[in-house]
């Protein structure tokens, strides 16, 4: 019964049985599970948060689940050089509140952040709602300290900018699933905090003008813009219906709708009268229908409660088949309209959840059936269902995987769309770094 949580995934749609469940307090004691595993030829099953959405973190049957969860200090922060050192098992959340207390800003953000770990973030090479500005996971990482799958300690703890001394390694853990090798600490960049931000809420006739409002915004605002959102209709009535104290922002129940939000270092352009100004323009263009401005820090917060609370009230009202896929900003509004027509087609009365990060080409589009026993049904049909929208992502020139990583849930999928070149470069990786296959078996390849 203790290990239940640490086995079953946060969408609860991945279990497993693990052999057991080991809770080292340090790098050390980590390296120390995972040589004797590596010695015992027993499989390990790195974990964070867990709150992965594709199974990554999940065992199988019968491996040893390495929960990060008491790696949870602050090292060092080092003002001077904008950097902060953490271990793995720090709550995003946590590193954010570190870096604000030095009077610093640590950029990656997402809705899981209370309880997602930075390990995780890493592992995944996490995105989130500012990567318009910051990049993502991959972006903020300076160094790496990894246990390598025969239980030695490497420590890439560097906190450098420029370091050209032959390949970057630290690259090879960061969206690697935990398949190389365990991360126990990283140092992160630190940025200028924000002086002020400005937030809006805005409706647009469809995602081709909201793709088009996205550039309105970087010619009038620059890189202030910090975070351009699309929610769709059903999205936000999701979050209406399951999340309580949720209100809809604008009247007329618009059918497409964007989150958007400035931010600058200093207080010497107004932000807010910059942002109306560009959104009265973009209304007058037609390019936006109408606007709700946040007048204060609690109606900020309010709105992006409305973004962030789409998964979990998804979770609340079933199982869905989910996609996480980026695409050329350019092609984002193509693909909306012909993978709604092709799946309305295949799937009369499919329910279409699209939502996510626009300004970086990053979808979630999420599908379902209103009705248990058609979603059942639904459900069993995801091989089909996945035909059609990866298909026409990569036909598109986009990815099936974003920011939610392969884990479990796409690690066939991605034999149809990676080439034959790449895999076989990373099976030649994976084959020289943990030649044993215990490392995260079963998941990414």
């Amino acid at each position: 019964a203790d290990m239940a949580g640490y086995c079953t995934d946060w969408r609860g749609r991945y279990s497993g049985r693990a052999l057991a469940v080991a809770r080292p307090a340090d790098a050390g004691q980590a390296a120390q599970v995972v040589a004797l595993c590596a010695a015992a030829g027993v499989a390990v099953v790195p974990q964070g948060g867990n709150t992965g959405l594709c199974g990554g973190a999940t065992p199988r049957g019968g491996e040893l689940v390495l929960s990060l969860g008491r790696l949870n200090r602050v090292r060092t922060l080092d003002a001077a050089n904008a950097t902060i050192t953490v271990e793995a098992g720090c709550a995003l959340r946590q590193v954010q509140e570190a870096a604000e207390a030095a009077g610093l800003f640590f950029p990656l953000s997402l809705a899981a952040e209370g309880s997602a770990s930075i390990g995780g973030n890493l592992s995944t090479n996490a995105g989130g709602v500012q990567v318009l500005r910051y990049g993502n996971a991959r972006d903020l990482c300076l160094g790496l300290e990894v246990v390598l799958p025969d239980g030695r300690l490497w420590d890439g703890l560097r906190g450098l900018r420029k370091d050209n001394t032959g390949y970057d390694l630290k690259h090879l853990f960061i969206g690697g699933e935990g398949t190389l090798g365990v991360i126990t600490a990283a140092v992160l960049k630190l940025y200028p905090p924000l002086r002020q931000t400005a937030t809006a809420w805005v409706a647009v006739a469809d995602p081709a003008a909201a793709t088009a409002l996205l550039q309105h915004l970087r010619a009038a605002a620059g890189d202030r813009l910090t975070a351009f959102e699309l929610v769709g209709r059903s999205g936000l009535d999701l979050v209406l219906r399951h999340i309580p104290g949720s209100v809809d922002p604008l009247a007329g129940q618009p059918t497409w709708q964007v989150l958007l939000e400035l931010g600058d270092t200093t207080r010497a352009t107004d932000l807010t009268a910059l942002l109306e100004e560009a959104l009265a323009g973009a209304i007058d263009a037609g390019v936006a229908t109408d606007a709700a401005f946040a007048r204060s820090e609690s109606q900020a917060l309010a709105l992006w409660r409305l973004r962030e609370n789409i998964s979990e009230a998804q979770k609340i009202d079933g199982i869905s088949v989910k996609h996480d896929v980026s695409l050329p900003v350019s092609r984002v509004a193509e693909f909306i309209g012909r993978a709604g027509r092709e799946l309305a087609q295949a799937f009369p009365g499919v329910r279409i959840v699209c939502f996510g990060h626009l300004g970086d080409g990053n979808l979630h589009y999420n599908l379902s059936k209103p009705e248990a026993q058609a979603n059942a049904d639904f459900i069993a049909a995801t091989g089909q269902v996945n035909r059609i929208v990866h298909d026409l992502v990569r036909s598109l020139g986009g990815s099936i995987s974003a920011e939610h990583g392969l884990g479990q849930l796409k690690r066939d999928e991605i034999l149809r769309y990676k080439s034959a070149v790449e895999m076989e470069m990373m099976r030649a990786i994976k084959a020289v770094l943990d030649p044993k296959g215990i490392m995260n078996p079963g998941k990414v390849i």
